[in-house]
C-alpha cells in the first residue's frame, strides 16, 4: 500500500516515513502544503497523513481543495491543536481521523489501520482480501486460497493496487503513475506487459478471470462471486 505524508518538520517526517515503511507501506513525502496538494491530486494513495500547520497552503485548505477535486483517499490529520473547534473543522473538511502531537508510533499506526479497515482496504488482521485472493502487505506475499503466488515486486504492487481499487475501472495512466511514477524511465507499455504476466500467474491458480480488460481504457479487478 502507498501513503503520502505531508509534514514540514523534517525529522518528524523522516520518523513517520520509517514507521510506515517498517510496516510494509510505500511512502511519498512532502514538506509543504503546495507540494503535498500536487502529489495528492496527481497520485493515487491508499492513505494521506496531513499536518495542519504547513508552509504555503495549510493542511485544512489542502484537505478542502482535495475533496473539491474529488480525491477520496482517507486522510489522517496531524496537529498540535487540540480544541474541539479545530477537530470539528478538520472532520467537517473531510478528514477521516485526527491525531494530536505528540503521539506514539503505535497510536498513529493503529489509527491508520483502523481508517483502512473502515474504507475496506484491509481487514481486522491487516490483510487485503477479495474473493479467494489474499495479500499480506507486511510481508508482500500474495495467496490464491492457500496457494502462494510467486510474484515479482512490480507484479505484487499491481495486484495490491487492483485490490485497493476492486470493482473500479482503472486506466493505464493511473496504473503507470502509481506503480512506476512520473519520473520513471519506463514506457507506459510496461503496464500491459506486467498485467499480462500477473494475469498468467493468476490463471495458473484459476484466478485469471478476476483481472479483466476494459478495451480502450484500462482494467478492472472483479470476481464473478462479487458482482
Amino acid at each position: 500500500m502507498k501513503i503520502l505524508i505531508v509534514e514540514d518538520d523534517a525529522s518528524l517526517l523522516q520518523v513517520i516515513s520509517e514507521w510506515f515503511r517498517s510496516e510494509g507501506f510505500e511512502t511519498d513525502t512532502a514538506a509543504s502544503g503546495d507540494d503535498g496538494f500536487f502529489l495528492a491530486e496527481t497520485g493515487i494513495y491508499d492513505l494521506i497523513i496531513l499536518d495542519l500547520m504547513l508552509p504555503g497552503m495549510d493542511g485544512l485548505e489542502v484537505l478542502r481543495q482535495l475533496r473539491r477535486k474529488g480525491v477520496s483517499a482517507p486522510v489522517i490529520l496531524l496537529t498540535a491543536r487540540d480544541s474541539v473547534r479545530d477537530r470539528v473543522a478538520g472532520l467537517d473538511a473531510g478528514a477521516d481521523d485526527y491525531v494530536t502531537k505528540p503521539f506514539a508510533a503505535s497510536e498513529l499506526l493503529a489509527r491508520a489501520r483502523a481508517v483502512l479497515r473502515r474504507n475496506g482496504t484491509v481487514d481486522a488482521g491487516g490483510e487485503m482480501i477479495y474473493g479467494v485472493i489474499r495479500l499480506q502487505p507486511g510481508s508482500r506475499e500474495a495467496y490464491a486460497g492457500e496457494q502462494l503466488l510467486k510474484l515479482t515486486g512490480k507484479e505484487y504492487e499491481l495486484l495490491e493496487f487492483f485490490l485497493g481499487n476492486k470493482e473500479q475501472i482503472v486506466t493505464r495512466e493511473q496504473i503507470f503513475d502509481r506503480i512506476w511514477g512520473f519520473n520513471s524511465g519506463s514506457a507506459s507499455s510496461a503496464v500491459d506487459v506486467y498485467v499480462h504476466h500477473l494475469r498468467k500467474k493468476l490463471s495458473q491458480a484459476d484466478c485469471g478471470h478476476y483481472l479483466q480488460t476494459v478495451r480502450g481504457i484500462g482494467y478492472i479487478f472483479k470476481g464473478e462471486d462479487n458482482v
